[in-house]
């Protein structure tokens, strides 16, 4: 008969102890100090969320736990040193056997040790997208798959598609029929594909990102053993950012914490923004039912936002039926101002607003840099970015790459040039590598084709009949023949129709095929380019629209700051991009319904919900100032100008809250 023996915890012998009661509020306290099993830990914006689960960490080993026995969980490992680092000033002991990283940091140094148990030896090798993109297209070319012959994903498109149905655990069927209709008359092949890319790591020893979460899973549930082994080790399991989990790594919590129970998340479910790719909003919300013996703390003391910010963030966030209600309050004094509401006439007002309000900022003494413009897409942005470069407004986009340098854009522009200048030698062969079986050599080929039949003037009449007299090659002649007939179109008897027009008849015809292959992101590359069309609607002349594209990209190039940080630059970006974020003033534009929210979020509660918690992340983005904009008209592409209505998220904070701004020409 075995005795069951228990090794307690030593206590800390040092003499310097924190006095946690000083450090922390009310709130953080509860939470910091309370005693082990379950608890959720919702944490407001600007709360001291990092704060509190730096200092559980602290409490934790001052009371004997040992380093090897904590897990912390967070989606950077940058954000894991941080806190360790925090950790190792509070206290004078040694930390370092703290298991502190991302999710996939932690599942790697499980898979070394213990991968053999299925099928991969230590030495795996860790393929980043562009390793795993070439491996899908040499899987989908040993496959018999000609894409010369099919309009068939390309690798990295494939290597999203993967990616979602293993974070989300979502059959491949589903996930084509809700996402990628396009692609369901291609589901076996595939289906096929994926399981033979499976294959193919296996036999190469090679694993891809999602591996390391996914493998690490089926290791731990199929090997009662290893589980186990963790199970011991880790007695206490803290996970940052829990709102943001997917399916996969809040199992693979569960299954670490399943017989102790010791796991402390921290999240806010108001800022639950990522179901896009894949983060389930379920988890936080549900963490009560999975854990029935959890106990809930809320830190509603917020240090960034005056009183009046804080009103607004409130009331915006209050008709969202799934959520734990909370109430944050401030610690800052008023500053007297209240977020201000305008409605201008249309986008180009609304960017002369901003950029003018900028610069009187400027005037006051705000940085630059402390100043943000959100956006809920990318193209909301374009007469913004225009208006700044008229003026000399330095900016950088955090959200990626600006609008009119895009390679979406960049290869409808081509086109474009081409009828502008016949000699543009970039224009033509970006526009003619976009067609199936046309590579850089044989791009090369048709250009000097091209180029020696123009003759000096360069002047066309017929663009379809030159077209149809080069040497294409077999395997593309079908889509030659589109981009002859094309040209026709766009510019009939040599005369180009309208940019606009031309931008319209290009996506139809060649492009919107090309981007559901290419583009992992159709939809929102679609919405891009059906803006540029619109946006294209202020030029009747070719040469002029292009001319007003060029100037504003060597504008940008002048004014954008270099990346030594030597000069300040107003901050453009998607919402999305922005959490985690602080700035003294904060613009949020295009107010719209349809825009923000987003026309595609107003079928379903759920996504409407998400859209308010967008919303609801960018107002708590404001420290001092905060205007919210909207215009009551918008250019588009096809049917002239279309009246706006106020988002419905404006119209559900209170009129006492905010100050109306009534914007007049001078």
């Amino acid at each position: 008969m075995s005795r069951e023996y228990t090794l307690h915890a030593a206590r800390s012998t040092s003499s310097i102890h924190i006095n946690y009661e000083a450090e922390l509020n009310e709130q953080q306290l509860a939470a910091v100090t309370a005693p082990p099993g379950p608890q959720l830990i919702i944490a407001g914006a600007g709360s001291g969320k990092t704060r509190t689960l730096t200092y559980r960490v602290a409490y934790l080993l001052e009371n004997g736990i040992d380093p090897r026995n904590i897990l912390l969980l967070t989606f950077t490992n940058k954000a894991a040193r941080q806190m360790l680092d925090r950790v190792a000033n509070l206290l004078p002991m040694d930390a370092s056997g703290i298991w502190g990283g991302t999710f996939h940091s932690i599942g790697n140094r499980m898979l070394r040790r213990h991968g053999s148990a299925i099928g991969f030896n230590s030495a795996f090798t860790i393929m980043d997208r562009e390793d795993q993109k070439d491996l899908i297209n040499t899987v989908v070319a040993n496959a018999g798959i000609d894409p010369k012959e099919i309009r068939f994903p390309k690798g990295d498109v494939l290597a999203e598609l993967f990616s979602f149905v293993v974070n989300t655990e979502t059959p491949l069927e589903e996930l084509l029929a809700e996402k990628f209709p396009y692609f369901l008359p291609l589901l076996e092949k595939i289906r096929d594909v994926h399981a033979r890319y499976e294959k193919k790591k296996k036999a190469t020893n090679s694993l891809d990102f999602d591996d390391l979460l996914q493998k690490t899973l089926s290791m731990l549930q199929e090997h009662e053993n290893i589980a186990a082994f963790y199970r011991r080790q880790f007695q206490f399991v803290l996970v940052d950012e829990y709102q943001d989990t997917n399916k996969i790594q809040a199992d693979l919590i569960d299954t670490l914490a399943r017989d102790h129970r010791n796991v402390m998340v921290v999240g806010d479910d108001a800022q639950s923004i990522y179901s896009w790719r894949g983060a389930n909003f379920k988890n936080i919300l549900e963490f009560p039912k999975r854990y029935p013996e959890a106990r809930v703390f809320k830190i509603e003391m917020n240090y960034r936002s005056v009183p009046e910010i804080l009103e607004v963030a409130n009331a915006a966030i209050t008709e969202n039926v799934e959520q734990f209600r909370k109430n944050l309050a401030p610690t800052r004094e008023s500053l007297g101002m209240k977020p201000a509401v305008i409605a201008l006439n249309d986008g180009g007002e609304q960017a002369q607003f901003v950029a003018q309000r900028i610069l009187e900022l400027r005037d006051e003494d705000v940085d630059l840099s402390d100043i943000a413009v959100l956006y809920r897409a990318h193209y909301h942005a374009i007469e913004l970015q225009l208006e700044l470069s008229r003026r000399g407004i330095p900016y950088q986009i955090t959200s990626g790459i600006r609008f009119f340098e895009q390679a979406h854009i960049k290869d409808v522009v081509s086109f474009l040039r081409l009828v502008a200048n016949p000699h543009d030698e970039v224009a033509f062969k970006r526009m003619v590598k976009l067609l199936p079986g046309i590579g850089n050599r044989t791009a090369d080929n048709l250009w000097n084709e091209w180029d020696k039949s123009l003759g000096e003037s360069g002047e066309l009449k017929n663009w379809g009949e030159r077209f149809r007299k080069m040497n294409a090659p077999a395997r593309s002649k079908k889509s030659w023949d589109q981009l002859a007939h094309t040209m026709d179109e766009i510019a009939p008897n040599g005369e180009p129709n309208p940019p606009s027009e031309m931008i319209t008849s290009v996506v139809e015809a060649i492009y919107d095929d090309y981007a559901k292959v290419n583009f992992t992101n159709y939809e929102l590359r679609k919405e891009d380019l059906n803006q540029l069309a619109a946006f294209a609607r202020q030029f009747k002349n070719l040469n002029e629209f292009l001319s007003q594209l060029a100037l504003i990209s060597n504008v940008d190039a002048e004014a954008a700051p270099n990346q030594t940080g030597d000069k300040e630059a107003v901050n453009l970006s998607s919402v999305h991009q922005a959490k985690g974020l602080e700035f003294h003033t904060v613009f949020i534009i295009w107010l719209t319904d349809g825009m923000f929210p987003s026309s595609r979020s107003l079928d379903t509660r759920e996504a409407l919900e998400e859209e308010r918690r967008l919303f609801y992340v960018a107002i708590t983005r404001a420290r001092d100032e905060l205007y919210l904009s909207y215009p009551h008209m918008r250019l588009n592409a096809g049917y002239g100008d279309i009246f706006q209505r106020p988002s419905r998220f404006l119209k559900e904070i209170p009129n006492r809250l905010v100050e109306d701004w009534n914007v007049r020409r001078g």
